[in-house]
């Protein structure tokens, strides 16, 4: 009896290839499991698809809710973004994919798992550290680093299909690298692998439309959060994938969430993306302005340096650590008072703020406004620059003293401005 192995199947190109590929070279008997992160992809055809290629067995998770609530949300309220601008689309889905192929490797009693991933980007070191942190004592095999693996390009594996009479999951003129899921759309290859080029929109986007053709009139949208946690939009109550639906509608239509960018990979070696976040990039505007308005000063300081931290944890798939779950209780913890809710304006792929409330803000009209209150003496900032200002006093009168330094009235600082 054939020992078994588990595949992370997404019915693309690359997994349409490995089914056969692990056929011819090795006896193992493949398992395919699909995991619907919300790709929107038409799982009856992927899971014959994958019969017919050789595989045992396949199956459909619906993850959907459990990849919304249980990874996405914990990447929001910390206001996760590598390198500034990556939403984190991929990189927060592996760690549950990687986390489900264990659970069917165990209940399956497989003895190996297998993904797709090549060797030069960063799911490899997501899928397998998510397969470590659970099942260490399970042989993974990675099919693009793997001996008996001789297809060096997406060509070539169309080829290897199109040679055993096998249906080809795609077109060659859209043959990017995709990855697809409630949160965002990710490409890459193609024009993009030459930085010089343009992004061709219009030939690549699929969720969302150019931001020139997007409504003249803009849009209003109004999401409200509870413990910094999305629960509304537009006044209406919704649960988390229904929001992501919608949002993703709304941001869409109106050219908001793309994202290019030459990002550093943990592997060493920079690449080029394109992303489309709709949705999760008018969660990320609203929730930082929910911040701004209920932490304090050093509280969201400290959160800025913990969201960094964070984000570099999920981007290199360390998602199962210790360090990730303490980070993950900070953020909670800041989090409490984010409840309310917040106005946006988009237009044309702009997003900024319309207004936001929470009965925990701690903006206080009667200090901040011009017209003086009771809470605040003008008088009071004196002292406080005083104090404040003491070490620039102090070293200017030391460089007056010794007549060295940016204080002394020589100092070449000094610029001469004209008089007439």
């Amino acid at each position: 009896m054939a020992k078994k192995i588990v595949l992370a199947y997404s019915g693309g190109l690359d997994t349409t290839v490995i089914i056969p590929w692990l056929k011819e070279n090795y006896d193992y008997d493949v398992i395919a499991v699909c995991v619907d992160v919300g790709q929107g992809d038409d799982w009856a055809a992927i899971k014959a698809r994958a019969l017919k290629t050789g595989a045992s067995a396949c199956y459909v998770v619906d993850a959907r809710q459990e990849y919304i609530e249980e990874y996405v949300w914990p990447a929001l309220k910390a206001n996760c973004k590598y390198e500034d601008q990556y939403l984190l689309g991929t990189s927060t889905a592996r760690p549950l994919i990687g986390k489900i192929l264990v659970e069917y490797a165990r209940q399956e009693g497989a003895v190996a798992i297998c993904h797709g991933a090549t060797g030069k980007g960063n799911d490899q070191i997501r899928f397998e550290l998510a397969i470590k942190a659970f099942a260490p004592d399970l042989k993974v095999i990675a099919a693009w680093r793997d001996d008996k693996w001789n297809m060096d390009s997406r060509d070539a594996e169309i080829k290897f299909l199109e040679d055993r009479g096998l249906e080809v999951p795609m077109k060659k003129d859209q043959s990017y690298s995709r990855d697809e899921n409630i949160w965002h759309l990710s490409h890459e290859g193609l024009e993009l692998e030459k930085t010089q080029n343009e992004p061709n929109y219009k030939h690549m986007l699929q969720n969302t439309v150019c931001p020139e053709e997007a409504p003249e009139a803009g849009e209003y949208v109004k999401i409200e959060f509870e413990k910094g946690i999305p629960v509304s939009v537009n006044d209406k109550k919704m649960n988390g994938l229904e929001i992501m639906l919608e949002l993703n509608k709304i941001g869409g239509r109106n050219g908001v969430g793309l994202v290019d960018i030459c990002e550093n990979r943990c592997v060493g070696m920079k690449s080029r993306g394109v992303y489309e976040t709709p949705g999760g990039s008018i969660l990320y505007a609203a929730h930082e302005m929910m911040d701004h308005l209920c932490l304090d000063r050093d509280t969201y300081h400290f959160k800025q340096q913990i969201s960094l931290r964070m984000s570099e944890l999920i981007y290199d798939g360390k998602w199962f650590t210790p360090l990730m779950d303490a980070c993950k209780a900070f953020i909670d913890m800041t989090q409490k008072t984010c409840t309310g809710w917040v106005k946006l304006k988009l237009y044309k792929g702009s997003i900024r703020g319309a207004g936001s409330w929470s009965k925990y803000s701690l903006y206080n009209e009667s200090i901040a406004s011009f017209t003086t209150g009771e809470l605040y003496n003008h008088k009071d900032a004196q002292g406080f620059i005083t104090l404040f200002g003491l070490p620039l006093k102090v070293r200017a009168l030391m460089e007056q003293q010794v007549g060295e330094g940016q204080a002394i009235l020589e100092s070449k600082s000094f610029k001469k401005r004209p008089t007439e």
